[in-house]
């Protein structure tokens, strides 16, 4: 690890970054050049003082997950990331057959979409989320990296009140769907071994999954599918996902919109004003290790 460009790099990747570039506001008042190191931690879901000492190189080895979080709060290209973890003493990953950094770009879009949007990897796994999908689906990124929960689609199977965001009467329609984007997944990465743990958790943890698995089902497509979410806040909102896949098929941009002048449209604008807040009881969790 080497704490003095490590810091170095930290403070001149948050200085190059302004406010506008993670969708935050500019206030009046502000001061420094740049991001603030409150404003990365936030992003990161770190503490401000754990950021503020590596800046400061008296901090400790930040471990893979941390990393990757400040990879993504700063918006670095891959190249940038592979050169954090090798600064931090980790090997970066030559995986090629999935890539969890979300580009500089798709996160430009994510900042500038004005529906519910995320991004996903093809295990169901959430990498980066606006706002407005956070107030209406939680915080799918507060579950640590290497654990089955990170997955929405192991949470799905493995866990009932995963579902209770969703109308019953869609449950079975997405159980297909979901056992089918993951058998897809594993059929195009069949030596990926993080795809074939998740498969044998979920058989062992759903008997439902594991009947959806044996049917060798692999229809699932990118598209437009409707979904009907029953917020505890806001009532049912109808909205339709767009699905459309970038880097190598990999990852999966989501965009849920409502028809224009629906009720639905109507609640989703109630959403946004409501904010996030709501999921705090919810949706706490582990925080990143």
């Amino acid at each position: 690890m080497d704490r003095a460009q490590l810091a170095d790099f930290l403070r001149r990747r948050r200085e190059a970054l302004q406010p506008e570039d993670l969708g935050m506001g500019r206030s009046a008042r502000r001061r420094t050049p740049g991001l603030r190191r409150e404003e990365v931690a936030m992003v990161a879901g770190m503490s401000t003082d754990y950021y503020t000492r590596l800046e400061q190189r008296r901090g400790p080895q930040p471990s893979v997950s941390m990393l990757a979080a400040i990879a993504r709060a700063l918006r670095l290209s891959r190249a940038e990331r592979d050169h954090l973890f090798r600064l931090a003493g980790h090997a970066p990953s030559v995986d090629g057959s999935r890539s969890d950094h979300v580009s500089r770009g798709l996160h430009r879009v994510l900042d500038r979409l004005d529906a519910p949007a995320m991004v996903t990897n093809d295990l169901g796994e959430v990498l980066a989320q606006n706002p407005l999908a956070v107030a209406l689906l939680g915080d799918e990124t507060r579950f640590g990296w290497g654990t089955p929960q990170r997955s929405r689609w192991y949470r799905w199977f493995a866990d009932p009140a995963e579902r209770t965001l969703h109308a019953p009467e869609d449950h079975d329609r997405l159980s297909r769907s979901y056992a089918a984007g993951l058998r897809t997944a594993v059929s195009r990465h069949p030596d990926d071994r993080r795809g074939r743990d998740l498969v044998d958790r979920l058989r062992d943890a759903s008997p439902e999954f594991a009947a959806l698995w044996a049917e060798h089902d692999v229809s699932w497509r990118p598209g437009t599918e409707p979904k009907r979410f029953v917020h505890p806040h806001v009532g049912v909102i109808d909205l339709e996902c767009q699905t459309l896949v970038a880097e190598s098929d990999s990852q999966i941009l989501l965009v849920y919109t409502a028809t224009p002048g629906s009720e639905s449209a109507d609640r989703l604008q109630l959403l946004g004003v409501v904010g996030a807040q709501q999921f705090d009881d919810l949706a706490a969790g582990p925080p990143l290790d």
